[in-house]
């Protein structure tokens, strides 16, 4: 029988007592206000304000929420939390003023919406082989 100590010279795995990671999964049902979505960017509020303000990012609007509110009642989904780190991750890694961002983010997009009618176009092919 080995004890701890043995076990770990012989390659047994220790488990690290670093800090515990959590995170919560966001579906496209679940909104986030001006603070989660800050706070999940790890942005300040003013930040996100910046990116509607460009029209970076569109709060979504319902019964209860109109597009002119106070930043406060604003809220986010999760497609919108993306887009915001992408724009954020855009300006810190890269530099990129607001305005380059926004281009690169419509551009990024345009890209995505190429990739699904490609993929489309593919199945559909496959279909017609099959």
């Amino acid at each position: 029988m080995m004890t701890g100590e043995s076990e770990r010279e012989a390659g047994g795995q220790d488990q690290p007592h670093g800090p515990k990671l959590s995170g919560v999964i966001l579906d496209e049902e679940h909104l986030l206000t001006l603070t989660e979505i800050s706070q999940a960017c790890s942005v300040q509020t003013g930040y996100i304000i910046e990116l509607v303000d460009e029209g970076l990012l569109t709060p979504e609007s319902g019964p209860e929420i109109s597009p002119g509110e106070a930043p406060h009642f604003w809220r986010f989904t999760g497609a919108q939390m993306r887009r915001a780190r992408r724009a954020s991750r855009l300006q810190v890694d890269l530099g990129i003023n607001l305005a380059g961002v926004a281009l690169a983010l419509q551009l990024l997009d345009e890209i995505e919406a190429l990739r699904e009618r490609l993929e489309a176009l593919d199945r559909a092919n496959r279909t017609w082989e099959d």
